[in-house]
C-alpha cells in the first residue's frame, strides 16, 4: 500500500498519460497533471472548443484525481467498485491518500470507460 504522494501521483500519471493522444495535456507538470479533448463539442446546452477528461494534483493530505466523465454521465458511478466509490468527493473528485494495485486497476478501468463514453460522444 502506497502512502507517498509523490509516488501515487507518479503511478497515476503513468495510467493517464495512456491517453495523451489523441487527448493533450495542458499542465504536465511535478504536481499537476491534466488531459483534455481539443475538439467542437457540445455539453449542457453549450458549444465548447475543448472539453476537460481527467487530472491530478498532489494536495496536502491526498492526490486529487478529477475525472470529468463522471460528471458528464453519472451512470459511470455504477462502474466504481466501493474501494474508488468511498473516495469519490463531490461530483467529480476523488481523494486518493493510499494506493494499492487494487485501487489502481479500478482507476484504470475507469479511465477505460470514460474515454469509450468520450469517443462514443464524438469528443475524441
Amino acid at each position: 500500500m502506497e502512502k507517498d504522494l509523490i509516488k501515487i501521483y507518479k503511478r497515476l500519471k503513468k495510467i493517464l498519460k495512456k491517453y495523451e493522444k489523441p487527448l493533450i495535456s495542458k499542465m504536465d507538470l511535478d504536481s499537476k497533471y491534466d488531459l483534455w479533448s481539443i475538439k467542437d463539442v457540445e455539453f449542457a446546452g453549450r458549444k465548447r472548443n475543448e472539453v476537460f477528461f481527467a487530472g491530478l494534483i498532489i494536495q496536502s493530505k491526498y492526490v486529487g484525481f478529477y475525472y470529468m466523465p463522471v460528471y458528464v454521465d453519472t451512470s459511470l458511478k455504477e462502474v466504481f467498485k466501493p474501494e474508488l466509490l468511498k473516495l469519490l468527493k463531490g461530483k467529480s473528485c476523488f481523494h486518493i491518500k493510499s494506493l494499492d494495485d487494487k485501487l489502481e486497476k479500478q482507476i484504470d478501468f475507469a479511465l477505460k470507460k470514460g474515454y469509450a463514453m468520450y469517443k462514443k460522444r464524438g469528443w475524441v
